[in-house]
C-alpha cells in the first residue's frame, strides 16, 4: 500500500549535515513507493512559537503555516530527522512541530537521529519520543541512528563505509515498522472515528 509520508527536518545551521540522512530517508520510501515529502524548518520558516495554529481564527494563519497544517493532516505517518544539541533536541524542529497538535493524532511517528560522533543522536531520539506521544502520535519501536553522519552518507545522500552499510541493513526494518503502524492506523480511521 502507497502511503503519504512526511520526512520532517529541523537543522538552521549552514554546514547541514542531517540533511544527508533526510534526502537518504525520502529517496528510500520513495522506492518502496509511497508519497514522500521533506519538510525543512528551515525553508518553511515558521517564526518561534507565539500561537500554535489552532489559535488563529479560522482562515486567518499564515500560509505557510496554513499548508503545513493541511500536509500534516492528510499525511499517514511521520519521520523525525533530529540531530543532538547539548544532549537534547534541536530547537529549529521543535518549534516547527510545536506549532500543531491536533493535526499530528493518531498517526505513527519514526525517530532517526544523527550526530558527528559515534553516540550518533540517541539522546535526542530519546527525548523525541516522549514529546511525539505527549503529542498524539504512536512513536514506532525501530529507530535509526546515524553516527558519525559524515562517514555514513556522502553529499550526495549515498550511504558510504561501514556505517552506510549499516543504515542500509538497518533500513527495511525500520520503514517495515512504520508501514505497518501506518497501514494499521490508515484502516482503523477509516472504520471508526477517533475518540477526540
Amino acid at each position: 500500500m502507497s502511503l503519504r509520508l512526511l520526512v520532517l527536518y529541523g537543522s538552521y545551521r549552514s554546514d547541514r549535515m542531517g540533511i544527508r540522512l533526510a534526502n537518504y530517508l525520502v529517496g528510500e520510501f520513495a522506492g518502496l513507493g509511497h508519497e514522500v515529502e521533506l519538510i525543512d524548518a528551515k525553508t518553511i520558516g515558521l517564526p518561534m512559537l507565539d500561537r500554535m495554529y489552532k489559535e488563529y481564527p479560522k482562515g486567518e494563519a499564515p500560509a505557510a503555516m496554513e499548508a503545513l497544517a493541511d500536509k500534516i493532516r492528510n499525511a499517514d505517518g511521520f519521520v523525525f530527522v533530529t540531530g543532538e544539541y547539548n544532549w537534547g533536541v534541536q530547537p529549529g524542529l521543535k518549534n516547527l512541530t510545536d506549532h500543531f497538535l491536533e493535526e499530528w493524532f493518531w498517526r505513527p511517528a519514526a525517530i532517526a537521529s544523527y550526530s558527528a560522533g559515534r553516540f550518533s543522536g540517541v539522546r535526542a531520539a530519546t527525548a523525541w519520543h516522549g514529546t511525539l506521544s505527549e503529542m498524539g502520535m504512536v512513536v514506532i519501536s525501530s529507530t535509526l541512528g546515524v553516527g558519525p553522519i559524515g562517514q555514513t552518507l556522502d553529499e550526495t545522500a549515498t550511504p558510504i563505509g561501514d556505517g552506510g552499510k549499516s543504515l542500509a541493513r538497518a533500513f527495511p526494518r525500520f520503514a517495515a515498522d512504520l508501514a505497518w503502524w501506518a497501514e494499521a492506523a490508515k484502516a482503523q480511521r477509516a472504520e471508526v472515528k477517533p475518540p477526540y
